[in-house]
């Protein structure tokens, strides 16, 4: 087998050019397929890891996996809100242990506005339970006495890092948009600027491109408004916005964190069938599971594509070996001549065929770690997903084993075509 191999590496080397360009070819297709399902595994690990810990999440009656997009993703809008009567119901029960309500809706340069209570930074968690964590600064005040400190705000990471913000800054929040920088948005909040009292280290979440402020600053700063319009002729300074009564009458969402995970079926029947208010009680992994499925057609479309790329790359590798077979008629000859049984003719062509496929998974392998490395640092920063750089996921080996087994196929044909040419053919000489 060692002379088979060296005789097989010789000859690649004699045909180096056009071995060059298929293992590049076949590099370009294997880093495809891999990039492919690297992002899908990413993508969904990112998806999973942003909610830990939060047993419910409550919204207005709808589709569940939409309260999961807009409360949790920041995807989309709410079509209802929460009444606050029916969060103080939900607070109120005996198998809840704490709740953190969610107030959407505001944005600041196309970030969005999430306005809740401090409690949030207390029970919010992701990853592995993680909590959220602090670069600089910390939470707003909760219940504050002043007017001044109602107008605070924690802001994310990736917020800060765009527009330089630091502590003590002062930020305007808009009504409405969210889109993203330049996406529509409506009249500011000038007369009530925010002051930047945190910056929370980057935690892979959407909230990292987020402002948090407390609900009564987010009340504050509309007590002049109705109807989603500025009150005309109606200014209110800030001032004199603690003589108003800032307790909100609505929210988008809540989460629910309960005293044991054995009742919660229990609770969301429950919720769900509240004949106070129209409720929709969500378990965030269960409606997860929900949205893959949605998005599981797309996903394996371009899996296949991508796996079509493969077998272009690999159609390409054999094409080339149909066509150095003319040119290496003699050789074949002469080693056959010399003793060599068609099988190990089969065999030769058969092993430059698996070199050719290892060279081409080495080389897309690298250039999928290149791709990633140069890559990671933007899509972190425009599209929060992380890139993980780490040893190929045990599904990656699995397509690498895949294209090496129809590596190993594909040489079939210019094996067979070998074994079965004459010693005689071989050293005829054509005209």
């Amino acid at each position: 087998m060692s002379a088979v191999l060296m005789l097989s590496l010789r000859s690649i080397a004699n045909r180096r050019l056009s071995v060059a360009l298929t293992v590049v070819a076949v590099a370009l297709a294997v880093a495809l397929l891999l990039g492919v399902e690297r992002l899908r595994n990413d993508a969904r690990a990112g998806f999973a890891q942003t909610l830990s810990g939060t047993d419910l999440v409550v919204g207005a009656r709808g589709g569940a996996v939409q309260l999961l997009l807009y409360s949790v993703f920041h995807i989309g809008d709410a079509t209802a809100n929460l009444s606050w009567a029916s969060v103080e119901h939900v607070a109120a029960l005996p198998q809840v242990k704490w709740l953190v309500p969610l107030a959407l809706g505001d944005s600041h340069r196309g970030h969005r506005v999430v306005g809740t209570t401090t409690g949030f930074f207390a029970h919010y968690r992701h990853g592995e339970g993680r909590s959220l964590a602090f670069a600089a600064g910390g939470p707003f005040a909760d219940a504050p006495a002043r007017a001044e400190d109602l107008f605070q705000a924690v802001i994310g990471a990736e917020v800060a890092a765009r527009h330089g913000y630091r502590l003590g800054d002062r930020i305007v929040l808009s009504h409405g948009g969210g889109a993203g920088e330049g996406g529509p948005r409506f009249a500011e909040h000038a007369d009530k600027p925010f002051t930047v009292a945190g910056i929370l280290a980057p935690s892979a979440t959407p909230l990292d491109r987020a402002v948090l402020v407390s609900l009564e600053g987010l009340e504050a700063i509309h007590v002049d408004w109705h109807g989603g319009a500025p009150i005309p002729g109606l200014k209110i300074a800030p001032e004199h916005v603690r003589k108003f009564d800032l307790r909100p009458k609505s929210v988008t969402a809540a989460l629910v964190g309960l005293h044991s995970r054995s009742a919660v079926f229990r609770v969301q029947r429950q919720l769900n069938a509240h004949t106070g208010e129209p409720l929709t009680a969500i378990l965030p992994g269960a409606t997860l599971q929900q949205l893959w499925g949605l998005v599981g057609i797309a996903e394996r479309a371009l899996l296949a594509v991508s796996a079509l790329v493969v077998v272009v790359g690999l159609a390409g590798m054999v094409a080339v070996v149909l066509a150095s077979l003319g040119e290496r008629r003699r050789e074949l000859a002469i080693l056959r001549a010399l003793g060599a049984s068609p099988r190990a003719v089969f065999a030769l062509l058969a092993v430059e065929s698996l070199l050719l496929a290892a060279a081409g998974i080495a080389l897309g392998l690298a250039l999928l770690y290149g791709a990633g490395a140069a890559l990671a640092p933007w899509l972190a920063a425009q599209h929060g997903l992380q890139l993980s750089l780490g040893c190929p996921a045990a599904s990656e080996w699995r397509l690498l084993g895949a294209v090496l087994a129809a590596s190993l196929v594909a040489s079939l044909l210019p094996g067979l075509r070998a074994y079965r040419q004459s010693l005689a053919d071989g050293m005829t000489v054509r005209t």
